[in-house]
């Protein structure tokens, strides 16, 4: 079994659980603690948060509407939330589920806002998408996005008839008999539940995302053996098998990968091919991959330090061990950098939060500075500037190293200066 407590020790995580999911049997460990103030030890029924792989739960509560014939994913939204508005009215008007589950509905991804924890909280969250600010048009281009899972959980609760947190705990957490689960942060009061921790201080997060983004990934917490129960779900069954068929070809951020309907899709060497998903908010980070055809799942639940070598380590010895499948390499620096075309990139570029900033640098490369424009943002990028150099004609990658890997930015359309009209860093933020 995993060293957790030696990788824990070696790459400064806070705390961290491991579950492995092998031909129906799962084990699990734990290490570190789970607020590094009070120093109490993470046990293996301790929660974490697992941000966005909520999606892939929301995306199972949809696709058994899509089973019972209550809901048709080509249909629009408004056939199921008739008062559905975008700042953009065409694109509110032909927006489907099927354009939210694979992150193509083209409107501004990223906006937390605050509707209370009520019962109405996705209610009210869904007509505050209507000064949402279309991006792309509905089908263009996949650019991640929160607001469309979370309008997706306001579809789940009018056709169930009950909020969205009541259908997910009587529909997967009691179907599936979960311990560890919370739907909503009242419930961590009565769960051994991890702090995240924030920055190379790992200093604890003194609040929580709001609640009203739950569908997306805000709220669900819960054991990695726990969260390994519902995959073995999707392995044992062929009624969600329609998540993980390809939908959309994301941008090449140098590793691959596919979108199917909430799940992401892997591909490794020898032509092996998985699913999984990860998730980050105020001091979590979370994994999950899964190969089918060897039976094996993999979930690490992080709350703070540079958990991805971590990461990376465990599934580098779980699926060599167990399966015999290399993980793909990160992307590095070309030992003879690509030139920058530097006259189309340079600019200011925006996304909602956060402005992404790249001015002329040393040598044909660029800098590239990221500004939160909300101070939720501010948790997840660090100020300063960062070298980028060429990785293909269409991408650029970071000189330096960010937590274990060299971030890639891809260079998507042109406006009508030729100049390159969207930078992709997993959303599309456009040249202003």
């Amino acid at each position: 079994m995993i060293e957790l407590d030696a990788l824990v020790a070696e790459h400064g995580v806070v705390g961290a659980q491991v579950a492995v999911l092998h031909n129906g049997e799962i084990t699990d460990v734990a290490a570190g603690v789970l607020n590094n103030v009070t120093g109490e030890k993470v046990t293996t029924g301790s929660i974490f948060q697992i941000g966005s792989i909520t999606k892939v739960w929301t995306a199972t509560l949809v696709q058994e509407l899509v089973n019972e014939g209550l809901l048709d994913l080509d249909r629009p939204v408004r056939d199921v939330l008739p008062g559905f508005r975008l700042a953009d009215e065409e694109a509110a008007r032909v927006v489907t589920p099927r354009h939210l589950l694979t992150h193509t509905g083209g409107f501004e991804g990223d906006l937390f806002h605050d509707t209370g924890s009520g019962d109405d909280m996705l209610e009210k969250y869904v007509e505050r998408l209507a000064d949402a600010r279309q991006v792309v048009a509905p089908g263009e281009l996949y650019s991640y996005c929160n607001s469309g899972f979370t309008l997706l959980g306001r579809v789940v609760e009018v056709l169930r008839g009950k909020p969205f947190r009541v259908v997910l705990r009587e529909r997967l957490i009691e179907r599936l008999g979960l311990r560890t689960a919370a739907v909503s942060h009242a419930e961590y009061a009565s769960r051994e539940c991890a702090t995240g921790h924030l920055g190379k201080e790992r200093t604890p997060a003194g609040k929580l995302m709001t609640e009203a983004d739950a569908p997306a990934g805000s709220v669900l917490a819960m054991s990695a053996r726990d969260l390994l129960v519902f995959v073995g779900m999707h392995l044992g069954t062929g009624e969600f098998d329609a998540l993980r068929v390809t939908q959309v070809v994301p941008p090449d951020f140098g590793l691959g990968g596919k979108q199917g309907l909430g799940w992401a899709l892997h591909e490794y060497a020898g032509g092996v091919t998985g699913m999984g998903h990860t998730g980050s908010t105020l001091g979590f980070n979370a994994y999950l991959r899964v190969v089918p055809e060897a039976g094996l799942a993999v979930a690490v639940l992080t709350n703070g330090g540079e958990e991805l070598p971590l990461v990376r380590a465990v599934y580098e010895q779980v699926f060599g061990e167990l399966a015999g499948v290399r993980l793909p390499e990160f992307p590095t620096p070309p030992p003879l950098p690509v030139p920058v075309d530097v006259e189309r990139v340079v600019g200011v570029y925006r996304s909602a939060g956060v402005e992404v900033h790249v001015s002329e640098g040393a040598g044909g490369r660029v800098n590239v500075r990221y500004v939160a424009l909300d101070p939720l943002w501010e948790a997840f990028f660090e100020d300063g500037e960062r070298e980028y150099t060429g990785l293909r004609g269409d991408a650029l990658i970071a000189v330096e190293k960010d937590e274990g890997h060299h971030p890639v930015i891809v260079l998507c359309g042109r406006d009508e200066d030729d100049r390159v009209k969207y930078l992709h860093w997993g959303r599309a933020a456009q040249r202003v």
